[in-house]
């Protein structure tokens, strides 16, 4: 599989990461004053997240400006509990699809959400508290965000996720067999999944068809295999020093990506939950320096 450079990106999450190990988008300074770090960071293209009162073109046009693309955005939030809430959510996943249609974009992230309270950000990476029938439930409400996006001409790549119902291997599996792959795309995020100890490299083989763009992630094995093993919460784990820059940790990231098809030509996201730099300017060039060393 050959890497294309136009088509690695960079969700910046390092700007957000809080004192408390949770992330707060409030945190993060001018938009365009990250688009310039990422720009001279050498990343080609950056997660799509159509701010607030700014349409896609006008967010594509500023991208432009700054010498950067849009890549695959991200839907999430809560499980749904009625057709109240389904309904948000399935709105919500139209809206962004349709944005990403508008930005030239193929695919968009799906996920459920997390927050403080949840069973699984208190005991995450080992699917606390799992059920058949909420396990049902999840795979439906991913059929559905499937649905909305193809209707848009967008592939919903689903994006398992520490601390969400959609955690595991096991769990990832069977949402992926239950739904039909013309509704339902893959999106691994390689640190995520390695966390609860999957077999990342494999699910990837397995579903490679079925890829349409990943989040490159590297983490230290020992600090997830610690907090799995003495019930540290999500956020205790990140701040144990968990997440890394691509390159700087546990994960074989060539080999994982060697798994990918020779026919990808999907996105790779570079996220770091948590830089390990002393800022995040420094954290983001350093994810640059990856970026450049795939060419």
């Amino acid at each position: 599989m050959t890497i294309r450079h136009d088509r690695i990106a960079i969700n910046p999450l390092q700007w957000i990461a809080t004192d408390d190990g949770w992330i707060d988008p409030a945190l993060a300074p001018p938009l365009p004053e990250r688009l310039k770090v990422i720009h001279e960071a050498g990343i080609a293209a950056v997660h799509a997240d159509v701010p607030a009162g700014m349409t896609a073109a006008e967010y594509g046009r500023l991208l432009d400006e700054h010498g950067l693309a849009p890549a695959p955005g991200y839907v999430s939030g809560p499980l749904p509990e009625d057709e109240s809430s389904l309904r948000e959510l399935l709105d919500k996943t139209d809206r962004i699809s349709t944005q990403m249609a508008e930005l030239g974009l193929p695919t968009v992230f799906v996920a459920t959400g997390m927050n403080k309270q949840a069973p699984r950000v208190h005991r995450p990476a080992v699917g606390a508290e799992a059920t058949p029938e909420r396990l049902e439930r999840v795979r439906e409400v991913f059929a559905r965000m499937g649905e909305t996006t193809r209707a848009n001409g967008v592939a919903a790549a689903f994006h398992p996720h520490i601390g969400t119902w959609a955690e595991t291997e096991e769990e990832t599996r069977f949402i992926l067999d239950g739904v039909p792959s013309d509704v339902l795309s893959f999106g691994p995020d390689i640190g995520h999944l390695g966390w609860t100890g999957a077999d990342v490299i494999g699910l990837i083989r397995d579903y490679a068809d079925r890829v349409a763009a990943l989040h490159v992630k590297d983490f230290h094995a020992e600090v997830a295999e610690r907090g799995r093993a003495e019930g540290w919460t999500y956020q205790k784990t990140v701040l144990a020093g968990l997440w890394a820059e691509p390159g700087h940790a546990s994960v074989d990231i060539p080999a994982t990506l060697a798994a990918l098809p020779e026919t990808f030509d999907g996105w790779l996201v570079i996220e770091v939950d948590r830089g390990a730099q002393a800022t995040p300017e420094e954290s983001v060039r350093l994810c640059g320096e990856w970026a450049r060393r795939q060419r």
